[in-house]
Parts: C-alpha cells; sequence; structure tokens
C-alpha cells in the first residue's frame, strides 16, 4: 500500500509526542513480518496494552467435515438467513463458516445489528459487501463500505461494524491466515501499481481522520490460534482502543470497489489469472466483472474444461447473469465449490450457447485456494445436493 498520514504526528518516528498540555502520546508499532514488512506507527492517548481482563469468547461453531466423497457443490447462501434471523445478527459474531483451511476461511453473514470491538489475530480480512451498507470504525478512522466494496482489513486492527440504513448488510468474509495484497507482478519493485494493472491506487480509498472515543473496562473480541485450533479470546482494556490522535504509514485498512476492477479480455478465452485481485499465502483472490469477451472469429467465450490439478476453486455469485453455470441452479448468492481432483467447466449447452457472445453481464469473486477445503457448518446446511450431477444428469434423485 502507498503511504498515507491521517491526524497528528511528530516530524521524526520514534520522538516525543506531545498534546497541548504538555502531555506524551504512546507511540504504537503495527507492522508486518516482523520489523521488516509494511507498517504504521499509531499515537494514543492512553497506553495501547493496559488490559484488565482476559476470558475465553466461544467462536461460533467451527466444525470442519471434509468433502469426501469427493464431489462439486453448490451452495445456497440466501438459505442460511431466512425470515427475521439476521435481525439480532452483527456482521461479526453472526458469521457462518462456509469452507476452511489452514491458510483461508470463508464465511457468510446477513446482519442489522453492530458488531462488537473486534480483532483478527491470525491474518488479514478482505470482506465483500453482496448488499446493504456500514460504518467500519478502526483504530485507523471509520470506513464507510456499501454494495460491491472489498474492504481490506489488516490483521490486529481492532474494528467494529456498524449497518446503516433500513436493508440487512450481506457480506462474504474471506478470512486469510497471512496479509493479503495486489499481487507481485502488479506492482514495481518499490510498491506502485504499474500500468498492466486491473486498478490503481486512485481506486483505494483509506481512512482520512482519527476516530477518537472514551471509555473504561472496553470489551474487544479477539481470534487467534492456539496451535492449530482456531480460538476466540475475550479482552477488556483499560481504556478506549479508539484513542489514536494520528497515525502515518503503509499498513491500514482501505475499500476497493469491485467496480473499478478493469477486466482484461483478448481475442480467445483468457484463463484465471487475468481476473485475480489480491493474493495471500496458498491462495488467490479473482474478480469476475462486466466485461467485453473474446473476438477471435472462432471463439468459445464461456471457459474451456479443466482439472483443478493445484486448487480448490470457490465461486460466489454476486450479480449480473452467470453463462457458464445456466441450467445448474446457481443464482444471486450461490456459491460453487468445484475441487481439485478432476474436471469442472461450462453446464451441458452453455458451450454451444456461448459461441457469438460479445459481452458477458456476471459478477463474482473467486477464491482459488492452493490445499484442499473443508465444509463448515454454513456450508452443510445450505447445500444443494443435486448440483454435482447436472453435467450428466444421472446422479442420485435424477435418474
Amino acid at each position: 500500500m502507498f503511504y498515507r498520514q491521517v491526524g497528528a504526528v511528530p516530524p521524526k518516528r520514534h520522538t516525543q509526542h506531545r498534546d497541548a498540555r504538555d502531555n506524551l502520546y504512546y507511540e504504537e508499532l503495527m507492522g508486518e513480518e516482523g520489523f521488516t514488512g509494511a507498517s504504521s506507527l499509531l499515537y494514543h492517548r492512553a497506553l495501547p496494552a493496559a488490559i484488565v481482563d482476559s476470558s475465553v469468547w466461544q467462536l461460533p461453531d467451527q466444525t470442519l467435515t471434509a468433502n469426501h466423497p469427493l464431489r462439486h457443490r453448490h451452495l445456497r447462501l440466501p438459505e442460511l438467513f431466512g425470515g427475521e434471523t439476521c435481525a439480532g445478527t452483527d456482521p461479526v459474531t453472526g458469521r457462518r463458516l462456509l469452507l476452511a483451511n489452514a491458510d483461508v476461511r470463508i464465511s457468510y453473514v446477513v446482519a442489522m445489528c453492530a458488531s462488537p470491538l473486534y480483532r483478527n489475530a491470525i491474518g488479514d480480512e478482505l470482506v465483500y459487501i453482496e448488499s446493504g451498507a456500514a460504518e467500519v470504525e478502526s483504530v485507523f478512522g471509520t470506513l464507510p463500505v456499501r454494495q460491491g466494496d472489498q474492504l481490506i482489513m489488516p490483521r490486529a486492527t481492532t474494528h467494529r461494524w456498524l449497518p446503516t440504513g433500513d436493508q440487512p448488510l450481506r457480506a462474504y468474509a474471506i478470512e486469510a491466515s497471512s496479509h493479503l495484497t495486489p499481487p507481485k507482478r502488479y506492482l514495481s519493485k518499490f510498491g506502485q501499481l504499474l500500468e498492466n494493472s486491473p486498478y490503481c491506487e486512485r481506486d483505494l480509498h483509506g481512512p482520512t481522520a482519527p476516530l477518537l472515543r472514551e471509555g473504561t473496562d472496553v470489551e474487544v473480541l479477539v481470534k487467534h490460534r492456539a496451535g492449530a485450533e482456531v480460538v476466540g479470546t475475550r479482552l477488556t482494556y483499560a481504556t478506549h482502543p479508539f484513542d489514536v490522535v494520528g497515525w502515518d504509514g503503509c499498513l491500514y485498512p482501505y475499500t476497493f470497489d469491485i467496480a473499478d476492477f478493469e477486466p482484461i479480455t483478448g481475442r480467445v478465452h483468457q484463463p484465471p489469472p487475468v481476473h485475480q485481485a489480491f493474493e495471500a499465502t496458498n491462495f488467490v483472490v479473482c474478480n469476475f466483472v462486466p466485461r467485453k469477451v473474446d473476438y477471435h472469429p472462432l471463439s468459445i467465450p464461456v471457459p474451456y474444461y479443466h482439472s483443478n490439478v493445484d486448487s480448490d476453486e470457490i465461486m460466489f455469485y454476486c450479480g449480473g447473469d452467470y453463462k457458464a453455470r445456466k441450467g445448474s441452479g446457481i443464482a444471486q448468492g450461490s456459491v460453487s465449490v468445484h475441487p481439485g481432483g478432476y474436471a469442472h467447466g461450462p453446464q451441458p449447452g452453455a458451450y454451444e450457447r456461448s459461441i457469438g457472445a460479445e459481452f458477458f453481464d456476471e459478477l463474482a469473486v473467486m477464491v482459488d485456494t492452493f490445499r484442499p477445503l473443508q465444509l463448515g457448518e454454513g456450508a452443510l446446511a445450505c447445500e444443494d445436493p443435486d448440483y454435482a450431477w447436472t453435467w450428466s444428469g444421472r446422479g442420485p434423485g435424477l435418474r
């Protein structure tokens, strides 16, 4: 990320910074990879390490089930939060786990309530806003989010979600066990987004002003690891964490509107890496947006059939009309799970119907992992049991 300065900071780092009454502010370094990665310096009114209690926070159900026997799956997310079930739900504790491995956890939530203060100490989060709006408050300031935004929240950033408006917030959360960054091939050796990148710094929006809150005995929910297990702790701080008067650096939350992603197209069908928006350890995130398609006179615009030799491919369908999946039951709010191990591709008839198409009106967020995913309780609760057989029409229940 590029350098940003917000609020009051001293002329030189690691030097005295005082208020109008000559009281010292307390400097905190938030940095990646020890002291060798991207970082920011934050200046607090009170000690950022002062806690008065630590207790267990019982996380929502984290149970995982292997994708065994192996098969493609279709998850119908609208079934997870029907009727009034979202009225008392918040965007953090209400998340239902869909898929996970040691590198990434994918969840979905429909929420109307403000969340507790929250910190993910395992890795960065990318939260895609399917619909609705919210204010996201953090130690860095406030960021508004709306439909189509992808919010990147750095690891260990204390923040909370405040849904706004009359409609529930529908959010698709991708939680890494590492850091989420633009792909290296889009960056210069100094970190600037290059001309061949499908987005640039102007498309990334960070906080613009400090957020000052007061309070004592303030609780923060922390997700972290205990060995290989994902667990939760409830920390109680002596003073409110949102007491930062200023900060500067290259590490902070920001939003990216998926509508600002500029698709890369060609004469013949382009492989999924041209849609890549972000990368992390052992997985990538791709954005499929409305675009002109292949213009070779003999082109076949939908994807060719392919075996995921190294990857599980997870597609969240969040808008438009996805041509390759017609006839499968997939619609707005669906997630397809195409695991490594055997081929997948367009539904029957889609290959032929795409010939001559000039434009695809589709919107989807894809996660490709390089280690197998397991199924969370949310996936098992909303699976379409017939999806795997839709290419042949002869599976159990369809014969």
